[in-house]
């Protein structure tokens, strides 16, 4: 037998509620994400180019939605009501799917090196 110390795993996940990372009135963008979609018709391509652009808006609201899992456990997102630019309603968008306007060059930067751009 081992002598070693028992180590106990605990799990990531956090009980405590997350607090909003971003306040009303502020500017915010959507994170990067790849918009290459191979093998598609031109025609389609054309449909769909204008939703493949970045989007910047201002958060209009905060809220925590709870989410039901298909194991049936409950957890909780936050998620912002974003008014984006050129648009006349607003939307909602979990929380950590944005970005502060002031960190984007910097997100964008880090996401183009780590897929190797």
């Amino acid at each position: 037998m081992s002598s070693a110390p028992f180590c106990k795993i605990t799990s990531m996940s956090s009980k405590k509620p997350t607090t909003p990372k971003f306040q009303p009135g502020d500017r915010v963008a959507e994170r990067p994400k790849a918009t290459a979609i191979p093998n598609l018709k031109p025609e389609v391509l054309n449909r769909i180019k204008v939703y493949k652009t970045q989007r910047f808006g201002v958060v209009v609201d905060t809220y925590v939605k709870q989410i039901t899992t298909q194991k049936r456990k409950t957890i909780k997102r936050q998620y912002v009501k974003i008014l984006w630019d050129g648009m006349k309603t607003p939307s909602d968008v979990e929380q950590m799917r944005l970005v502060h306007e002031h960190e984007f060059e910097q997100v964008q930067a880090d996401y183009i090196s780590a897929i190797g751009d």
